[in-house]
């Protein structure tokens, strides 16, 4: 699937078949986060792959109930780590997590970004180090749902050119 496809593609997906990525898709997707850019290549982020059942039940339970999140094949759970960046480890966290919902997307995968979490309790759940901190946590599987596309708002309300609320004309 082309970038652009992929892009424009991607849902949020809240319905999971229990069903396994291979392993070579895996390491794809997670590559594909591990070559995302950073303030000062600092790369203040760190991946928890949640597979085994049971764990991402109580990954699942620790995001607000959100229960769904157990039949993916893996709860990914993203954390940063503000003293390596204090300034930009969150966004270093969501561009990293951006490219892996882009490359599972890519190769037929759904994904949700999760940021309704008790983030003590994921952390507690993962064994995250006290200077880690949770910013957001995805599902990873095989879909069992189709979302279709959600409304955007007009170019004109996201976009202007050289001064704010000057047309942008293209």
């Amino acid at each position: 699937m082309e970038t652009l496809e992929t892009i424009m593609a991607r849902r949020s997906v809240r319905r999971y078949k229990r069903e396994p990525i291979p392993p070579e898709h895996l390491k794809q997707i997670l590559e594909a986060a591990r070559q995302a850019p950073s303030a000062a290549n600092r790369q203040p982020i760190h991946f928890v792959v949640v597979g085994d059942p049971a764990q991402r039940e109580r990954v699942a339970q620790a995001c607000n109930g959100q229960m769904w999140m157990a039949d993916a094949a893996y709860i990914i759970v993203a954390a940063g780590l503000p003293q390596v960046s204090a300034k930009w480890y969150k966004v270093d966290v969501a561009i990293a997590l951006e490219n892996l919902v882009l490359a599972a997307r890519s190769l037929g995968y759904g994904t949700c970004w999760i940021g309704a979490f008790d983030g003590a309790k994921v952390a507690e759940v993962c064994g995250l180090p006290a200077e880690m901190e949770v910013v957001a946590c995805t599902p990873l599987g095989v879909p069992d749902a189709s979302p279709e596309p959600r409304p955007r708002k007009g170019w004109d309300q996201l976009f202007s050119a050289d001064r704010y609320g000057q047309p942008l004309k293209l």
